[in-house]
């Protein structure tokens, strides 16, 4: 017999709250760890998960177990069990101590079940709010801000949907920012005329991506806003924490206006990069201006003199713990829990919250004369508000003074915002709000290239949204972005590659698979779909990978590990394998003996395009619905469960549907019409079109090697069968044939009169041009 008594004597502080060992002898041989442990009046444990079941009796005291969001009442004595991966944590609301011991020990295959659950921190029990972050409207959306808070939002929101959640996508437009001023003086309108101007720009970019937001909040003419956030700023004042006082600040040296934001820039005092006032984008640190090097204003070419003045300030430093905390309540990535760590070890952070401007909204205070709200306040209060606006519609009572511990909070947003978003404004809600814990999840993106540089309005460097986008490409558009995105760390767009993914990879591979499907459907089974008939191994093989690849899809799509960058690999993998699974039947699929595995193997391909349907539409939404007609089962709505064949006996039509089209390709000039009218002579066809490929004018094999020799003689490649016969069209071919180096070197050509005339070889390196 072990007896272990409590000790209070023998406690120590861990996971905010006070705990000590059960001494239970030769703990390892029971596979079970035990301690003691406390929560104080007022305090609360800190949240945490852990991949261990856990088991706490509780002897006494009064308070709330709060699990995934969710309270419920202790009413001691009692037991209560944690699920694997579960957030839990105590919080003692009464006013004596909760004693409880605690039990924990690792169940592999049970925590190896709940980790994939869809049901994980009950997003189908609890409203969820995906935020995507206000963009200024001093400017319409280009490629790379799409691809990031936007895109994933939508593809976020239609996942989640799709698993039954009750979640909503909520937006505005951040319209009180100063550079919207400095918009309007630089084009010589008003602020009003540029946010209504450039506020419908955004919203045409978005519907044009297919976003469309359950709610689009404009702040600067959303009737009840400004009252709203004065109420607000007032809340924040009277928490004892926010304060009028005296700090330092610059001015311009010429005008004497107060310098912050777009009218200063200087070294980062972090990371030494150049940025302009108050947030480094580079490395994510909030600036003071005064703390700049080497600054210099945007207002004149005198050197900026430092000064002081009375703004509403509160010391964020003193919220360090609760910010920490609050951490590990949701999904905080490691930036986001780094770039903490880094802000809160400085002595101290005062934060002004008010500034002299001539656009925003004045607070209720008198005693900051000529000084707004600054607009990153409003950052925590806009998703209050939005969320009870959005409450309104739907006749919920959700209120911004009342904000609830059950609410989801889901933030998109760049790295550049992530220091007020994750630091900023849950200290804000601190103040407003003290008791609520937010539970938030984090998603960054990193900074989208555009041919290796970054995106400049200024020197037009830029692909904007509604130039790019059409209905017959958004779905090429949101894959590629999709695959591209810079989740982790910077990437690259370019135009040349997003084309060459939707010729070779889209149109070349998945939508040819779905044509030939189709084709064979129609030929074999009337464009019925057949019930599967005798399985071999490679069909229950095939199965198998298909099982793989609906949880890899899951996985990526799923709050936990939210990745387009993998969702988009991983559909594409859906298509690569079946292609393969395909080329490996077709040696027997039309022969009499194995008809009963011939059908069995359609069958499975059938269900392979099904499961890419639903897959696929939160990334893809017009092309899932669209194949989701062709097979016959219309457009997805719910997310599998597992993978499914197609009811026997549908009628499909996938044979002829287009969902995706290669774009033209462009090549050397002079070569296109000459290499036409050599492939039409060698098949003896009076004509052919620049789009066919040579596999569907039916080239056979002593034509196709009579063609590849006068290319050879013509053009000094030698190129391949392979190459000569495979998916590109003739004018792909053309540019293949312009990109070789062996053209380049070919004196038949330097003497062609075809292609002198176009300078194709100006360059002295020989670079087509």
């Amino acid at each position: 017999m072990i007896i272990s008594t409590y000790d209070p004597s023998h406690l120590h502080r861990s996971f905010g709250i006070d705990l000590g060992d059960v001494d239970l002898g030769a703990v390892e041989d029971l596979g079970v760890a035990a301690y003691f442990a406390r929560v104080p009046p007022g305090m609360h444990s800190d949240p945490h998960q852990h991949d261990e079941t856990e088991t706490f009796v509780i002897f006494s005291g009064g308070g709330d177990i709060v699990v995934d969001a969710k309270r419920t009442p202790i009413t001691a004595p009692m037991v209560a069990q944690f699920e694997p991966f579960e957030t839990h944590w105590l919080d003692n609301t009464g006013d004596t101590d909760i004693l409880f011991a605690t039990f924990v020990w690792r169940d592999a295959p049970r925590a190896a079940r709940k980790a994939p659950g869809k049901d994980r921190r009950r997003f189908g029990d609890r409203p969820v709010f995906a935020f995507s972050t206000a963009p200024t409207p001093n400017g319409g959306l280009h490629i790379g801000h799409l691809s990031g808070p936007y895109l994933s939002t939508d593809a976020y929101t239609r996942f989640q949907r799709m698993t039954g959640a009750e979640v909503y996508h909520l937006a505005a437009t951040d319209d009180w920012q100063v550079w919207v001023l400095e918009c309007a003086k630089r084009e010589g309108r008003t602020p009003e005329e540029v946010v209504s101007s450039y506020s419908a720009e955004i919203e045409q970019a978005l519907a044009a991506m297919d976003i469309y937001p359950d709610r689009i909040n404009h702040t600067s003419t959303e009737p009840g806003y400004a009252e709203a956030l004065r109420a607000w700023f007032t809340r924040l004042a009277d928490s004892g924490r926010l304060t009028r006082r005296e700090g330092a600040a610059l001015f311009d040296g010429e005008t004497g206006q107060y310098l912050f934001e777009p009218y200063v820039a200087g070294g980062c005092p972090g990371c030494g990069n150049q940025t302009s006032g108050n947030i480094c984008e580079i490395c994510g640190e909030p600036n003071f201006c005064v703390d700049l090097a080497n600054a210099r204003s945007a207002l004149s070419t005198a050197a900026p003199r430092a000064g002081t003045i009375a703004r509403y300030t509160f010391a964020l430093h003193e919220l360090r713990d609760d910010l920490l905390a609050h951490h590990s309540t949701g999904r905080a990535p490691a930036r986001v829990r780094e770039l903490a760590n880094r802000v809160f070890s400085r002595d101290r952070l005062d934060m002004a919250i008010t500034h002299p401007a001539g656009w925003g909204v004045k607070p209720d205070q008198d005693d900051v004369p000529g000084q707004v709200i600054w607009a990153w306040n409003e950052l925590a209060f806009g998703w209050l508000y939005g969320i009870e606006a959005l409450g309104r519609t739907l006749g919920k009572d959700w209120k911004i003074n009342d904000p609830q511990d059950d609410w989801k909070l889901v933030h998109f947003l760049g790295y550049d915002n992530t220091f007020y978003h994750s630091i900023f404004s849950p200290a804000l809600f601190k103040l407003a709000h003290p008791g609520w814990t937010p539970d938030i999840d984090y998603h960054l993106n990193e900074f989208y290239l555009l041919d290796g540089d970054k995106f400049s309005t200024s020197r037009g460097h830029v692909i904007w949204g509604t130039d790019i986008l059409t209905p017959d490409n958004v779905d090429s558009i949101r894959f590629y972005l999709s695959l591209t995105r810079p989740e982790t760390h910077r990437t690259n767009f370019t135009l040349e590659q997003y084309e060459a993914v939707t010729r070779d990879t889209l149109a070349g591979t998945w939508q040819r698979w779905l044509d030939d499907l189709g084709t064979r459907l129609d030929q074999r089974y009337g464009g019925v779909v057949p019930d599967a008939g005798i399985w071999n191994p490679e069909h229950t093989a095939f199965w198998a990978r298909l099982e793989s690849s609906l949880r890899l899809v899951t996985g990526a799509l799923s709050p936990d590990g939210f990745s387009l960058n993998q969702a988009a690999s991983a559909l594409d993998g859906i298509v690569a394998d079946t292609v393969r699974f395909a080329a490996f039947e077709a040696a027997t699929a039309e022969l009499p003996e194995w008809k009963d595995e011939a059908r069995t193997a359609i069958a499975l391909e059938l269900a392979a395009a099904k499961l890419l349907a639903h897959c696929a539409l939160p990334v893809m939404p017009r092309f899932a619905a669209k194949l989701g007609d062709a097979l016959g089962i219309g457009t997805p709505q719910t997310w599998p469960e597992i993978v499914s064949l197609i009811r026997p006996g549908t009628k499909a039509r996938l044979a002829g549907t287009v969902f995706f089209t290669a774009p033209p390709v462009a090549a050397a000039p002079g070569l296109l019409p000459w290499l036409s009218e050599t492939v039409a002579a060698s098949l003896q066809l009076d004509a052919v079109s620049p789009d066919a490929t040579l596999v569907s004018l039916g080239v056979k094999s002593m034509q196709a090697i009579a063609l590849q020799y006068q290319i050879l003689q013509r053009t000094g490649a030698d190129i391949t069968i392979d190459d000569l016969l495979g998916d590109r069209t003739i004018a792909g071919l053309a540019a293949m044939l312009a990109d070789s180096a062996v053209l380049a070197d070919s004196a038949v050509l330097a003497d062609s009169a075809v292609l002198t005339d176009s300078a194709v070889l100006a360059d002295g390196d020989g670079v087509i041009v």
